[in-house]
């Protein structure tokens, strides 16, 4: 059974039942009028073929205060990192009070299995105002639609809702179909505005133990999809990059193993560019390595005349990120022709403390910060395209 289009919450719940589509309370679309576009093996951005840096602040759309939004973006901004990838999705399967989300999949809450949650403060105006503010500090977004893992509510609360597993989910009719409902809200919710850089399919898709076909008809299905509905924005799938046999020697990141093939995917006609992450100490390989990982990712690129980004990176030592982390920085920089790279992630003070971070944030008030940030931002913009 198919799901149905998004729907109220069913009138018997306690909460009251908002309309099907309440249109954003803020300002969207009004941002410079560039949309940020393919050119050649880069990227015009801001209204120029430019290379350039940036981050990741997957947490930015569930802080609470607009106040600590605008803090993040206005730092972003002052540093020249360009863009910034922000979670677009936030499933549950039963609300909780206090917890930012953006959808609930329930069949029992819900008369077709799925609703927005549009309070103000803990729904999809959370992420209405990082659209808009990113419009005004002129910071550019990657918006995820789903997450391979289940933090915040990934493959996972599909499955919960409509059976299946974390492999069957990218051929199961119901989960597709809701997942293709979510994509239609946020697209059309978002698509006037220049803020968006793209459409990300996921955050980082495996499918263990499956042909790569999988994955690859997906991610061609899905992106034609949303060109259907947005012409203007570029599309990406979020992948972290795992070579298919014979690429490669064989080990774990060339293995085939998560059943993700990244040069069969870069050839996907609707997919805009290549991404692909970086974190040679969880997957077996020494730091030195990053740096063929990412010159094999610039040599596909160039193969298929493709941008490729370098989406996330770093270094799991918070006291000095700097010596593992400017090498591959260094090689982007001055051995490659990769677009931008992403590092992950950005770090600061809010209202309410750190930023949700991990071992590998880097923080705004740090010295690592001035030469990985702001130092390798100013690098990449002078470097010429």
């Amino acid at each position: 059974m198919a799901a149905a289009p998004l729907s109220s919450p069913k009138e018997s719940r306690d909460a009251p039942a908002p309309p099907a589509n309440t249109p954003p309370s803020v300002s969207i679309g009004y941002g410079d009028g560039h949309f940020a576009h393919v050119d050649g093996r880069l990227f015009n951005i801001d209204g120029k073929t430019q290379y350039f840096a940036g981050t990741n602040t997957w947490w930015l759309a569930h802080l609470s205060s607009n106040d600590d939004v605008d803090k993040v973006l206005a730092r972003i901004a002052a540093t020249e990192l360009k863009v910034t990838r922000v979670w677009g999705f936030g499933n549950v399967n039963t609300p909780t009070t206090g917890s930012v989300y953006f959808q609930v999949l329930n069949e029992s809450l819900s008369s077709t299995g799925q609703y927005i949650n549009y309070d103000e403060s803990t729904g999809i105006p959370r992420l209405d105002y990082v659209v808009s503010a990113a419009e005004r500090y002129g910071v550019k977004l990657v918006l995820p639609m789903l997450n391979n893992w289940d933090d915040l509510g990934g493959i996972n609360t599909y499955t919960n809702a409509f059976g299946g597993s974390a492999t069957s989910f990218y051929t199961d009719s119901q989960s597709q179909a809701a997942y293709r409902n979510y994509i239609e809200f946020i697209v059309n919710r978002y698509k006037s505005s220049s803020a968006i850089f793209a459409w990300e399919l996921c955050n980082e898709p495996r499918c263990r133990g499956c042909s790569s076909s999988t994955i690859s008809d997906w991610a061609s299905a899905t992106s034609a999809y949303i060109k259907s509905l947005d012409s203007n924005h570029m599309v990406t799938l979020g992948d972290e990059g795992w070579f298919y046999p014979p690429e490669g020697d064989g080990s774990y990141a060339y293995s085939g193993y998560e059943g993700v093939d990244f040069v069969k995917n870069l050839a996907i006609q609707t997919l805009d560019y290549g991404t692909f992450h970086m974190y040679p100490d969880s997957w077996g390989y020494n730091f030195t390595w990053g740096n063929t990982w990412i010159e094999q990712h610039d040599q596909a690129g160039a193969a298929a005349g493709k941008p490729v980004v370098l989406e996330e990176y770093g270094s799991p030592y918070p006291d000095n990120h700097t010596a593992i982390t400017q090498p591959w920085q260094q090689t982007v920089l001055t051995q490659t022709r990769i677009g931008y790279d992403s590092f992950w992630q950005f770090g600061t003070d809010l209202s309410s403390g750190r930023s949700p971070f991990d071992q590998y944030a880097i923080f705004s008030d740090t010295s690592d910060y001035q030469t990985l940030a702001v130092q390798h931002a100013k690098d990449m913009l002078a470097k010429s395209p």
